[in-house]
């Protein structure tokens, strides 16, 4: 099991990432959430199978149509408690 915490930059609020990536994580079957951050930014936390992981940081790198990423920082962090995957 791993754990992550991901900072996407870029065009990422008003188009539906969150929400698409909700869908994408249910898929992998991964826990955790997406928020949008003050800054225009949004923070995605997900846990599961390493791989799961790992393919849900490619599907960040574009994220839905709509979106423009410029930047998705990654850190590795400690599991939480979180059943699903929710969006803030």
């Amino acid at each position: 099991m791993t754990a992550a915490r991901f900072i996407v930059s870029g065009r990422v609020q008003g188009v539906f990432f969150r929400a698409s990536a909700r869908t994408e994580a249910l898929r992998l079957n991964l826990s955790g959430y997406a928020n949008n951050l003050p800054d225009g930014r949004v923070e995605v936390f997900a846990q599961g199978a390493t791989h799961a992981v790992d393919r849900l940081e490619q599907w960040l790198e574009h994220g839905p149509p709509l979106a423009r990423v410029t930047l998705v920082e990654r850190e590795t962090v400690a599991e939480e408690d979180c059943d699903g995957f929710v969006t803030g």
